[in-house]
């Protein structure tokens, strides 16, 4: 993560959100541990608001308790208590028909008025 991209208002050091960013799921857990709740929550909202971050702060705030999330965000905190506690969206449960897809456009009948020239 570029130091220009850093804002004053991430409650944590540039160097923890470099860590933060470049962790594997194993590697986060660890790291979010050694973060108090409370700065872990406004963490969460930090990131959860950069389109860039914004998966990173739904698994940052999956740590968080909701009260503690409502404290350092009100709605926005009972939204990032919620989204990771959701089951995940199915895109094609097998019930629903398939739309099909032709590549190939529809020709009316006979001759185009660019073949008739």
């Amino acid at each position: 993560m570029a130091p220009d991209l850093y804002d004053d208002h991430c409650p944590v050091p540039l160097t923890t959100l470099g860590k933060l960013y470049r962790a594997d799921e194993f590697a986060l857990a660890d790291l979010l541990d050694t973060i108090p709740e409370e700065t872990r929550a406004r963490l969460a909202v930090y990131l959860y608001g950069r389109s860039h971050t914004h998966a990173l702060g739904i698994q940052v705030a999956s740590t968080c308790d909701g009260e503690v999330l409502r404290d350092a965000s009100g709605v926005i905190g009972n939204i990032l208590h919620d989204l990771p506690r959701q089951p995940p969206i199915k895109r094609n449960d097998g019930n629903s028909p398939k739309a099909s897809i032709s590549l190939a456009g529809s020709r009316p009948s006979g001759r185009t008025a660019w073949a008739a020239h």
